[in-house]
């Protein structure tokens, strides 16, 4: 999240989200001192946010523990006691690079999430931002279920300037990542970007053919993947974390992507997911641009999701 103007679309993004919290937090304490009952209004202020219920007890119990000061603006010790408890839950999903290592080759980074939620769009964006840093990089179409996401990924491709490895749709995913872990090695590719099917119709399906996926990668380099991202969208909220929950189950999770945060309500979702499922957001989005997708930095979300 470097940069200011990054900084100013994500704050902006979050007005609907901020409005649910420190507008909130002003109001609770307007005629009030810090007691019992203006953290139970907190409590709901934050479940109305998407903070999540186990996150929210979490906050509370930080807040509860701490006797207020005495401040003649208990609005803002509030606030920024919470911004402090946040963070805090937060800190393990700092992400100070978006760069592979030069050591692995291919790195394998595979893309899990329901249609929708801007997974081709993410791994469209990564892929312009690794080529833009002078990487060699591959995608490959392992969507073969719904034929417009191969386009879609074929445009991001093109935009990119790089490669990708598709068959026709309706053809087995663990076939195309055959071909694409293949191509890869052969030619000397840095970074390989899979995308996978997103339906989630039926639970007992994905596992099994997420589970086939890995085996054909593992079978072709062992220590790999390297990453597998599920990319979730901030505006479904607490069905994003269900989502989470379902995709854990059926792969080794080793980072959310949380997209389309700019105009909702339900920022919070993300201090849910980092306290629930305790696998660390790795990056965020806030519009359509390829820069608009960034690593994901906790100081820096929870100052934009409380300055006015």
């Amino acid at each position: 999240m470097n940069g200011g103007s990054f900084f100013q679309r994500l704050k902006q993004g979050l007005t609907k989200s901020r409005e649910n919290l420190s507008v909130k937090i002003g109001a609770i304490f307007q005629n009030r001192r810090w007691d019992e009952h203006s953290l139970a209004e907190m409590e709901e202020s934050l479940i109305a946010a998407d903070v999540g219920v186990k996150a929210t007890e979490k906050l509370i119990e930080s807040l509860r523990r701490q006797p207020p000061d005495g401040s003649e603006n208990p609005a803002q010790e509030m606030s920024a006691r919470l911004q402090k408890a946040m963070v805090q839950i937060l800190q393990g999903a700092k992400t100070k690079s978006i760069l592979p290592p030069l050591s692995v080759r291919p790195w394998v980074m595979l893309f899990l999430g329901v249609n929708g939620v801007g997974k081709t769009t993410t791994i469209g964006k990564l892929a312009a931002q690794f080529r833009s840093a002078g990487k060699r990089v591959l995608l490959v179409a392992g969507d073969t279920f719904r034929a417009a996401a191969v386009e879609q990924l074929d445009a991001w491709g093109k935009r990119a300037g790089v490669e990708v490895i598709k068959h026709r749709a309706g053809a087995d995913p663990s076939a195309v990542i055959f071909d694409g872990m293949q191509a890869a090695r052969s030619r000397g590719i840095d970074v390989l970007l899979i995308d996978t099917a997103g339906r989630l119709h039926t639970k007992i399906h994905l596992i099994e053919e997420l589970k086939k996926i890995r085996r054909v990668i593992i079978r072709e380099q062992p220590d790999a993947p390297h990453e597998t991202f599920l990319v979730l969208d901030a505006t479904t909220g607490q069905n994003g974390l269900q989502q989470a929950r379902v995709f854990k189950e059926a792969a080794d999770i080793t980072g959310i992507v949380l997209t389309k945060l700019d105009g909702t309500a339900k920022g919070g979702v993300i201090i849910g997911i980092q306290e629930e499922l305790g696998v660390p957001v790795k990056y965020i989005g806030v519009g359509e641009q390829v820069d608009d997708l960034q690593p994901f930095d906790a100081s820096s979300f929870v100052h934009a999701l409380f300055e006015s």
